[in-house]
């Protein structure tokens, strides 16, 4: 669970009644170029790699973020993966960046 302390059962099933309000969300922030505060937050927690449990180099540190943030991250992510293989920035041969 991210820092708006919601759980993604709880978005999933509210979809229909806030999807237009974080379309708003998304396209404003969008245009803006900047995202909520709220999304810049994280819940950050370390996580045990190897070696002695006493050593703190032996963890490495996780971040939460909210849900909304995941998603516009991946929906951007896809939009900028799409326009780079329309321009032919990336071929269907650069196998470790493509889609299949």
């Amino acid at each position: 669970m991210g820092p708006v302390r919601m759980h993604s059962q709880v978005l999933r099933e509210l979809a229909d009644v806030i999807a237009r309000l974080v379309s708003i969300i998304f396209e404003r922030s969008w245009w803006l170029g900047e995202p909520p505060e709220d999304w810049k937050k994280a819940n950050a927690t370390p996580v045990f790699e190897n070696g002695k449990k006493e050593v703190p180099v032996n963890y490495s540190p996780v971040s939460f973020t909210s849900k909304a943030a995941k998603f516009k991250e991946q929906l951007m992510l896809e939009m900028i993966f799409k326009q780079m293989k329309y321009k032919k920035v990336i071929m269907s041969s650069h196998h470790a960046f493509t889609d299949t």
